[in-house]
């Protein structure tokens, strides 16, 4: 049961979708919100691939309409949250202040000019890649887009647990302070459970899989000195724009996939 809270306490927290009930807010719930992580991730994800399979094939529809659904719905559907941190993180970075002052530009709440360029950037990158993808669509890209939050989510638990915290209070420190030693140990089930299942069911996915996972393990580990080295440590905005720039590399290998290995 406190499995299937932590999980409904991530809907709450990380999309629009309404969850009508008081949870509760104590370190067992919120330490089983980030073992479920990746499940919050697979359901974006399923979310996500369910669209735009449904207007690409069961609507008369253009290929670019579903790109847009696909597009939006990823805004949509997470509240814009990530993307707020993505604007706040790129104002404190491109001030070329330090550590301190970069930190005291991410709590300001108004977005300056660099917060605005950026999000332009990453949603015009997304849009790009997603049409793309719609041109050289493949049986497999409805599970690999399945799989691009649900490797997000992953990234954002390890992210939350393994860099310390810029300051003692927002969302990220609340959920931090929750974890232990212990509260990733789920993690690497989720890949074996995968692995299983794609071997199983559809065994020419594995090594796009594969792919995923390394250029998963390969931005964390830099991202992880990278925060040290920019912000002193880790914030609620840098832990969402870290899910933001995860997903947009991740959209960029699905479409080297589709360029060099799915044709």
């Amino acid at each position: 049961m406190k499995w299937i809270k932590g999980l409904f306490i991530n809907f709450q927290f990380f999309t629009s979708i309404p969850i009508p009930v008081a949870l509760p807010m104590d370190k067992s719930h919120l330490e089983k919100a980030i073992k479920t992580f990746p499940l919050l991730g697979i359901v974006q994800g399923g979310i996500y691939a369910f669209l735009f399979y449904a207007f690409l094939h069961w609507t008369p529809f253009s290929a670019l309409t579903a790109a847009l659904v696909l597009w939006l719905s990823s805004i949509i559907l997470t509240g814009g949250i990530h993307l707020d941190g993505w604007m706040d993180a790129s104002d404190a970075f491109f001030s070329y202040q330090d550590r301190e002052k970069r930190l005291e530009i991410m709590k300001d709440p108004r977005t300056g000019a660099f917060g605005v360029l950026s999000v332009i950037v990453l949603l015009a990158m997304k849009f790009f890649l997603i049409y793309e993808i719609t041109q050289m669509i493949h049986p497999s890209t409805y599970l690999y887009i399945a799989l691009i939050p649900f490797f997000s989510k992953m990234v954002m638990g390890v992210l939350l647990l393994k860099v310390k915290a810029a300051k003692k209070e927002g969302l990220g420190t609340l959920f931090k302070n929750a974890s232990n030693e212990r509260t990733l140990i789920v993690y690497p089930v989720y890949i074996i459970l995968l692995f299983a299942a794609a071997g199983i069911w559809w065994n020419q996915v594995l090594l796009g899989i594969i792919i995923f996972m390394i250029v998963s393990v390969f931005a964390l580990l830099i991202v992880q000195r990278k925060i040290i080295s920019w912000f002193g440590g880790l914030t609620g905005d840098v832990l969402g724009a870290s899910v933001e720039g995860m997903e947009l590399l991740l959209w960029m290998t699905l479409w080297f996939l589709h360029y060099f290995a799915m044709g």
